[in-house]
């Protein structure tokens, strides 16, 4: 999943409906307000909740191949991206505002075009691999269709070329027996749909849902063209203000913004994910399921799960460095909350899409099993004292193309029920 990060989640809805509200102009206050108080009042009436939770939802069929609530039930079923015919995404301004600074020369270069061919050989070869890791442990493996991402297209509002269909965790988010089809936020992304379509009408045809998210002109007013990001700090105090590249012109999301606990989804507000966008996730969603808005003193947010990863009921994993303002919800609901070490990955390693905290960025084949990078010695460690075994696998030269091994997968089917874990 595309991960860039810093550079690249009481009475909350009441505090963020007047934050968000100033910030996005008296026309549009009263909107955010009812959308996050309804939103807030499904997570502080307890009473109210715990009745939802008893309600009797339709039943996933028994012979239906996708089902899965969280992120930690036993994993079955799990769609692995692909790396060849990656391209560098063109320097518009919504790639700008997602990446360092010292590379976007890099993207100047060679945007539209692939990205350099040995790298990416190479982070093929570890994803073969960790597909082959995944099936001795028992994992169905489906991967998405090869495609030339160079060819060049052009809508009424924009032109661009494609990048991937590396990071199948942006584009899909499964919720039951759903497969929700993100609409995305970067133009190089618009048709990256096309790689999944032959996998998800398998699963159309088998008796899972389908929904595609309302497809965004991505035309200019969704961004802003003068979004004046160049150090750290620009970003920081940009962020601190609720300012993003993306406008709230018309929904966009990106699935990897949001992360499942069952009946309560936890998403952040980012450069690739509008509240139009999230506000569409609850309405959708609704009344089986919670969606909370929460957020992180992160200076450039996109993607939320190497900043804010759920590994087991009543167990998360948080940045240190991107600490959650709304943490304490976790804490009153007995959740233990983990700092993962600092990553070890050498500084002069190439990361044009991702930060250094794609350590973090796991993926849990059940409780008590994780698949962790292989050089990353401190956070396995972490997860040994915690009594979770770890399976090592090197996707170093992948995560250079943005993502861990939560952004590389979409976990199809986990073999467990709908819980609710915050009543």
């Amino acid at each position: 999943m595309l991960r860039v990060r810093c550079l690249r989640g009481g009475s909350r809805g009441a505090e963020a409906a007047h934050y968000i509200g100033w910030r996005l102009g008296r026309a549009f206050t009263g909107w955010v307000q009812r959308s996050l108080q309804s939103t807030q009042a499904a997570t502080a009436s307890q009473n109210t909740c715990a009745a939802d939770v008893n309600k009797v939802t339709s039943p996933v069929p028994k012979d239906c191949p996708v089902c899965s609530y969280n992120e930690w039930d036993p994993l079955e079923e799990v769609i692995v991206g692909r790396a060849e015919n990656a391209c560098v995404p063109p320097f518009s301004v919504e790639v700008k505002a997602n990446t360092y600074e010292k590379y976007w020369g890099f993207y100047q270069k060679f945007g539209g075009q692939n990205f350099p061919k040995d790298h990416v050989k190479k982070a093929i070869a570890e994803i073969e691999e960790m597909c082959n890791i995944l099936k001795r442990e028992g994992v169905i493996v489906k991967r998405p269709d090869p495609i030339d991402w160079s060819v060049k297209y052009k809508t009424p509002d924009f032109e661009s070329t494609g990048m991937y269909a590396a990071m199948p965790r942006d584009i899909l988010l499964v919720v039951g027996n759903e497969i929700i089809e993100a609409p995305m936020a970067w133009r190089a992304r618009f048709f990256e749909y096309r790689a999944y379509r032959r996998i998800i009408k398998d699963y159309f045809n088998s008796g899972a849902k389908w929904t595609t998210a309302p497809k965004p002109t991505m035309a200019d007013e969704l961004y802003d063209q003068d979004y004046p990001i160049r150090s750290v700090e620009d970003r920081h105090k940009l962020a601190a203000q609720g300012k993003f590249v993306t406008t709230e012109f018309e929904p966009c999301f990106d699935a990897a913004d949001f992360i499942r606990a069952g009946r309560d989804i936890f998403v952040q507000r980012s450069q690739v994910t509008n509240y139009m966008g999230i506000e569409w996730m609850r309405r959708h969603l609704a009344p089986d399921y919670r969606v909370h808005v929460i957020s992180f003193k992160d200076p450039n947010p996109m993607h939320i799960d190497a900043t804010f990863n759920i590994i087991g009921p009543g167990l998360v994993l948080s940045n240190p460095d991107r600490p959650c303002h709304q943490i304490e919800l976790f804490k009153k609901a007995g959740w233990t909350v983990i700092h993962p070490p600092v990553p070890l990955i050498p500084d002069d390693h190439p990361l044009w899409m991702s930060s250094k905290w794609l350590s973090m960025n796991v993926l849990m084949l059940d409780e008590k099993r994780v698949m962790v990078d292989a050089n990353e010695t401190s956070i396995q460690k972490m997860f040994e004292n915690l009594g979770i075994s770890t399976i090592k696998v090197n996707i170093r030269h992948a995560n250079s193309l943005g993502g861990g091994f939560h952004c590389w997968t979409c976990d199809i089917r986990r073999r467990g029920t709908l819980q609710s874990y915050f009543d």
